[in-house]
């Protein structure tokens, strides 16, 4: 038999165990006699028994046939033992199971460090879930999150940090890490058949890993691409090689098309900086209504200019409104996860079919950072997939479950810390913060102070730039910006913070997270990307949404993109039904072949179309009427237009016109 002996306040509670199985307990204190320190108070019950008091010579006669095991260092009770000449070793039991009478022997290997002693992997799971029934409600995908952690890091004291803590503790909250690539053997730039005028203008010696791959899939062969790799893996760079290669070779001239006014006045600089002195290159974005100074485009917007960088509805407002582009050679479809967003989705998926239709010799480039299931995306767009999963730089994961009001104030000391940090290629530790609104973005920035400044779609463009200069100077420490502008202006951060999960009020998709968390860590100024997750137990942002932010966030750091696959409702099919009568001549079999190149699922517009009188059908051709026309022009569909077109008979005032289109759009949206 054992007997297990564990300390407690004043007494010892005492296990007999017979073959694992404990057949009694009991409790003894120890008192002092000439003699030496003797038992007394000596109460035991068998298996199933009442506890009663025994003679204490019983005792000491247990002790002498069992192996005495001591579940906690004990002086006293040791020196009672040796008096009677009795040996003991040490034992760790879990303390919790011991004290309802159970025997679970733990180690390193089999228990769970809490408050500074071992405890059995059940009784933590029990402990944390009592500890988290003090701090809130917490949903069941948390708890499932938490008890991996628990099984993984073995320390119930780390999984709680990271729940309602003081401050972040970088050491307790980190989920995974995902770890850069091993560095690659790839070609000079010099040993490929690119034009020497480009290749020294380029300003790069040997290619990315990626930029390899693409190269090897016929990148200069004139191959359709879908690029899948992660953020500042260089895939920038593909869409200029070939675009330029083509260019100067005599194929055609190149469009390099992104979804943000922002992100293309940033690369337009970053092609005229470039290549200026070998090609014209002008911008070509969505004009303004407003004639301001800051809403004045800049720079050259010729459409038919040797390269032409833009956004994806600047370059599709040309074709909507029937301008030719002519000698095409190259397409560059920059952030194609686009297709996914549910208001511009059916847009970029109408451009890329008509480019196709006005330019069907030219070599199309798709890139991402983030896609779902791209083997299935580049079957539909009829292009080679090439996917590099390694990052460039090592990429830590952290999650702090948190109350909103401690938020900023986290937020502030993790920004502080990371400025303060300088890596190899002495570059400073710089952040951005994402969170749900503009108004956010100006509280966190003014709480920050003059080291962290807000950015949004609502500041003027010189704003912006002025914000993009300080962040790139390493003037600040900080930009707070939208969910919104994921995808836009290329800040070089190593710190991503996520204040909120939400876009608005819609939570953020698997794809829009990968997005955002691409962000942190950049391998020419880095080395090491850091993102942290500040989940709020039981908020949301919205009440017709069943999860909570803790929730969500587990689901988007464990969650896996869905194949793209986006179906358009009537308002959006009829939207790109018009566009694609316009860029076709009216030619309805062309209308057809291009509906049937896009990668959704479009309803049957036509005769909406024809119901509404907005287009006519005649001898296989669709002739369209004006409205038709400012339909496309002006980007909305066939139920949105006739709502225009009753308002403007009730109403007078262009003002009311728009008040009212706003209400109905909130109305729909809430």
């Amino acid at each position: 038999m054992k007997v297990i002996v564990q300390p407690q306040k004043g007494t010892y509670k005492l296990l007999f165990v017979e073959g694992g199985r404990v057949e009694g307990s009991g409790f003894v204190d120890l008192t002092a006699t000439p003699k030496g320190r003797r038992p007394k108070n000596f109460k035991m019950r068998r298996r199933g028994k009442q506890l009663k008091p025994t003679p204490t010579r019983d005792l000491i006669t247990l002790l002498r046939r069992s192996s005495v095991l001591l579940a906690a260092k004990s002086p006293e009770f040791e020196s009672f033992l040796a008096d009677l000449q009795i040996s003991s070793s040490r034992i760790n039991i879990c303390r919790f199971c011991q004290l309802e009478d159970r025997f679970v022997p733990v180690d390193k290997t089999t228990g769970v460090r809490y408050g500074g002693e071992w405890i059995c992997m059940d009784c933590a799971k029990r402990e944390m879930r009592r500890e988290l029934g003090y701090l809130g409600k917490f949903g069941g995908s948390v708890l499932v999150h938490l008890e991996k952690l628990l099984v993984q890091v073995r320390d119930l004291d780390r999984v709680l940090a990271s729940v309602g803590p003081d401050h972040p503790d970088r050491t307790r909250t980190l989920f995974d890490r995902l770890e850069a690539h091993e560095v690659q053997k790839t070609a000079h730039i010099t040993d490929l058949p690119l034009p020497p005028a480009f290749a020294k203008a380029a300003g790069v010696e040997y290619l990315m890993p990626v930029q390899q791959l693409a190269v090897q899939d016929g990148l200069l062969e004139g191959q359709h691409l879908l690029v899948v790799s992660a953020t500042a893996s260089g895939k920038t760079f593909i869409g200029e090689m070939a675009g330029m290669k083509n260019f100067l070779e005599g194929r055609g001239r190149v469009l390099f098309l992104v979804p943000l006014v922002a992100l293309a006045n940033q690369k337009y600089q970053r092609f005229r900086d470039r290549y200026g002195h070998l090609v014209r290159v002008t911008l070509q974005t969505g004009v303004s209504r407003l004639n301001l100074p800051e809403t004045r485009p800049a720079g050259d917007r010729d459409v038919n200019a040797p390269v032409v960088v833009g956004t994806y509805e600047g370059i599709d407002h040309a074709l909507r409104t029937g301008r030719t582009l002519k000698d095409i050679g190259t397409v560059v479809i920059d952030e194609v996860q686009m297709l996914e967003d549910p208001e511009r989705g059916h847009r970029l998926d109408g451009l890329i079919a008509r480019l196709k239709h006005v330019a069907p010799d030219a070599q199309f480039l798709y890139l991402s950072a983030t896609i779902g299931m791209p083997g299935l995306l580049a079957e539909k767009l009829r292009a080679n997939l090439v996917r590099y999963a390694d990052r460039p730089v090592p990429l830590e994961r952290h999650l702090i479950f948190v109350e909103r009001s401690k938020k900023i104030g986290f937020i502030k000391q993790m920004v502080a810390e990371e400025y303060k940090v300088r890596s190899s290629k002495g570059y400073r530790g710089q952040t951005i913060v994402f969170t749900n609104s503009r108004a956010r973005c100006h509280v966190i920035a003014d709480a920050l102070g003059k080291k962290a400044a807000p950015y949004h779609a609502g500041l003027t463009s010189q704003e912006r730039r002025d914000v993009e200069r300080r962040f790139a100077n390493g003037e600040i420490a900080a930009v707070v910006t939208t969910a919104a502008l994921a995808a836009g202006v290329d800040f070089p951060a190593s710190q991503v913070i996520f204040d909120a999960l939400a876009m608005g009020i819609q939570w953020l998709s698997v794809q829009e997270f990968h997005q955002m968390m691409g962000r942190a860590g950049r391998p020419d100024f880095h080395d090491l990307g850091r993102v942290v997750i500040m989940a709020e137990p039981g908020g949301s942002y919205s009440r017709t949404s069943g999860k909570t932010e803790e929730e969500v966030a587990v689901g988007l750091l464990r969650g896996e993109m869905e194949e793209v696959a986006p179906e358009y409702d009537m308002e959006q099919s009829t939207e790109e039904f018009v566009a694609n009568a316009i860029v076709s001549n009216g030619d309805e079999q062309q209308v057809i072949r291009m509906t049937h190149s896009m990668v959704g699922t479009l309803e049957p517009a036509l005769p909406t179309l024809l119901d509404y009188g907005l287009v006519r059908r005649r001898a296989g051709r669709i002739e369209l009427t004006d409205m038709a026309r400012v339909m496309a022009e002006h980007f909305i569909g066939a139920e949105r237009l006739i709502e225009i077109k009753d308002l403007v008979r009730r109403m007078d005032d262009a003002a009311e016109v728009v008040a009212e289109l706003e209400c109905a759009e909130e109305k729909e949206q809430s």
